[in-house]
């Protein structure tokens, strides 16, 4: 049969990304409480396409998810870049894998457990001289607006915040310790599960505990500056302000 992505173009035109995007895709993650979980993944795959190809070869992508469905994670993310600038005859591979995390959570005073569910990032590129890796989180917290509770005569607002966080390292580290940074940052940590008495303490320990959107991205970013094994960090967080009609925001990015 003719193979007509094989042939040539004459554009000459460069294409830096060509691929396959929002592959529904079942995955095994490392998870440390159980050893591993099964999740479903979405997950872009993309290799260069030098000008004189007209085209690449698309189902080769999903054949190279075929070959490492049960072991795509943090460790083997880079053979799989190397393994799909291979197959494609490519200089360089990009793939990015969201996935969602469940967690167990314990409520702080009924004890009553629930799983609790995190998004998280793989995103990687590969030139066949270096790798690019990160991983991120998008954790849900709560914030207690300070200035709120300083001129009220009573109460102040809160809001449930969304923190991303996306890290670059230098060695294994595990997604729940990337979680647990973010939650201790916060007013008060998101549950799927509360009796009465876990609404009492969570509300009152987020009184005690006012956090601006700054302090929010600040307190995730000291917190990463006292652990060498993160080379580099971005960390946005955004309230969903519960007395105005925005959101508020706030970025910091190491480096």
């Amino acid at each position: 049969m003719i193979d007509i992505q094989n042939q040539k173009d004459f554009r000459n035109i460069d294409i830096k990304k060509v691929g396959v995007k929002n592959i529904k895709y079942p995955i095994i993650v490392l998870d440390r409480a159980r050893g591993t979980q099964p999740v479903n993944a979405t997950i872009n795959m993309y290799v260069n396409l030098p000008h004189h190809f007209k085209g690449t070869h698309m189902s080769r992508f999903v054949e190279v998810l075929n070959d490492f469905r049960g072991q795509i994670n943090i460790k083997t993310f880079q053979i799989i870049l190397e393994k799909m600038r291979q197959k494609l005859h490519a200089h360089s591979a990009h793939m990015e894998i969201e996935f969602p995390y469940f967690l167990k959570k314990v409520a702080p005073v009924s004890k009553a457990k629930s799983m609790m569910e995190y998004r998280c990032l793989f995103a990687g590129e590969n030139n066949g001289e270096q790798t690019d890796f990160l991983v991120g989180v998008v954790v849900p917290v709560t914030t207690l607006c300070p200035c709120s509770k300083e001129i009220s005569a009573f109460g102040a607002h809160n809001q449930r915040s969304i923190v991303t966080v996306k890290v670059r390292f230098k060695k294994f580290f595990w997604i729940e310790d990337l979680i647990k940074i973010v939650e201790d940052s916060a007013s008060g940590e998101v549950y799927s599960l509360l009796k009465r008495v876990d609404e009492k303490f969570v509300t009152e320990k987020a009184y005690e505990n006012p956090k601006f959107v700054e302090d929010l991205v600040r307190g995730v970013a000291v917190k990463l500056n006292s652990d060498n094994n993160f080379t580099w960090y971005s960390i946005e967080a955004e309230n969903f302000e519960s007395i105005h009609n925005h959101s508020a925001y706030a970025y910091v990015e190491k480096g």
